[in-house]
């Protein structure tokens, strides 16, 4: 394993206190420019690249679940002010803590056990996205193979190797499987290319079905006002798993050619502006296009002969495929560290040994993973869960480093930006575990009333 992924920390709080003095962030000569790093404007693509993705999808849904366009914008214009500080933040704890990964950032500047929470919860979020990515390939299969069999979109008349727990099964093991047990993962950027123009495919198809909509295509109620104030919080979920490019950030911050935190709040601040175009497009478009009635997935609510909707949910299925490695590769790495960490091991120490315990711990995952997207239809269900922890890497996590950050300098006199810093970090958490706990407990409670009424 790379040492981004691995780097394990002293703990010794002499040189932790050392670490944690602020830098001068905006000072030149401390960080000169470095030949082969990334340009700003290369960041600002890197930024929009890891941010955009099958997310999109539930963006109209979200508009729905919100109460219409004003609201759903507004959300989501509240919400930017923190995520691009959050970004910020990140930004300038790397600079403290000589860290390059997100989870080391928050090991050093915050201790041990919040270090562990966080590596703790990159990997559940990862492991519910993989299964969410396992869903969205089962929801276009059913679709495209509708399509090219010019059947009804219901199950009940196709033969079983149509069936979407079969179609899933077959896709994951024959191509998913392979791509998540190399190494490294170096091999797939070209691949996350033609995601990445997937993705843009997909919100433009939406917005010309918008304009130019289909004659058997009609929307149901549009709603333009929240039905309730709980109704703009249960649509955080899918905004915070839109937005959130956090864990990824600050290798990307390591990268720039000139790691300053004015530059790299222009790079984020760009990135989360262009997202916003994107995602506002898409959720605007979709959810006119087809009011309450609109799909968890909105590409769902669209006829399965259309070729247009039907391209874009190709591309959907090679985005899906081609991010499954690499959010399986983060889990992996972490809980790799945190096994590593625990029984005192070095990273590189029996190369056999490695090989034996990642293709164990690939397997588990993939395995896991696909046996919950077999019997979890809805992606609205799993979006509702790692939404919400989407909403800590977004603010708890950051706003706990700077506090902790600023707590660990050395001054006799607190100045009144320190004052205003600390407040900030605190506010910070506290919308966060707010929007964790609200939503958490919100999906857990629909799950259960969704079981019993089942029954």
């Amino acid at each position: 394993m790379s040492r981004e992924c691995l780097a394990i920390n002293s703990d010794d709080a002499g040189e932790r206190a050392w670490l944690l003095q602020s830098p001068n962030v905006e000072a030149g000569p401390s960080q000169p420019g470095r030949r082969g790093g990334t340009s700003s404007l290369g960041a600002v693509f890197i930024v929009v690249n890891a941010a955009l993705g099958a997310g999109l999808l539930n963006f109209p849904a979200a508009f729905s679940t919100a109460g219409g366009v004003t609201a759903g914008v507004a959300l989501q214009l509240g919400m930017l002010v923190f995520i691009i500080s959050g970004l910020v933040l990140l930004g300038y704890c790397s600079q403290v803590s000589n860290e390059t990964t997100y989870q080391e950032v928050v090991r050093v500047v915050c201790g041990r056990v919040t270090g562990v929470i966080c590596e703790v919860a990159i990997a559940v979020y990862t492991f519910g996205t993989c299964i969410a990515f396992l869903i969205i390939i089962g929801d276009q299969q059913d679709k495209l193979i509708a399509a090219v069999s010019h059947e009804s979109d219901s199950p009940v008349s196709r033969p079983w190797y149509a069936d979407r727990k079969f179609t899933i099964f077959l896709t994951s093991v024959l191509i998913i499987l392979p791509l998540s047990i190399p190494k490294e993962i170096g091999f797939q950027k070209y691949a996350s290319a033609v995601s990445v123009i997937g993705t843009w495919y997909v919100t433009i198809v939406i917005i010309v079905k918008y304009i130019w909509p289909d004659a058997d295509v009609s929307p149901g109620f549009v709603p333009t006002s929240p039905p309730s104030w709980t109704a703009v919080f249960n649509a955080m979920p899918t905004i915070c798993f839109g937005f959130q490019c956090h864990v990824s950030s600050v290798p990307v911050f390591n990268s720039m050619r000139r790691r300053e935190i004015r530059s790299w709040g222009w790079v984020v601040t760009m990135g989360m502006i262009i997202c916003l175009f994107v995602y506002t497009g898409t959720g605007v478009c979709g959810f006119l296009s087809f009011g309450s009635n609109v799909s968890q997935d909105v590409l769902m609510s669209y006829p399965s002969n259309d070729i247009a909707v039907a391209l874009a949910r190709f591309f959907i299925i090679i985005c899906v495929v081609t991010s499954y490695p690499i959010l399986h590769f983060c889990g992996r790495a972490v809980l790799e560290g945190l096994w590593l960490r625990f029984h005192g091991e070095a990273v590189e120490v029996d190369v056999t040994k490695e090989r034996r315990r990642r293709v164990a711990q690939t397997l588990l995952w993939f395995s896991l993973t696909l046996i919950l997207a077999l019997f979890i239809p809805d992606i609205g269900r799993v979006i509702s869960l790692i939404g919400g922890l989407a909403a800590c890497f977004i603010f708890v996590f950051p706003g706990l480093c700077l506090i902790q950050a600023k707590l660990s300098e050395i001054q006799e006199v607190k100045r009144a930006s320190w004052w205003g810093m600390v407040s900030y970090g605190i506010f910070m958490v506290t919308i966060g575990a707010f929007i964790f706990g609200q939503t958490t407990t919100n999906a857990i409670y629909h799950d259960i009333v969704h079981s019993s009424g089942g029954q």
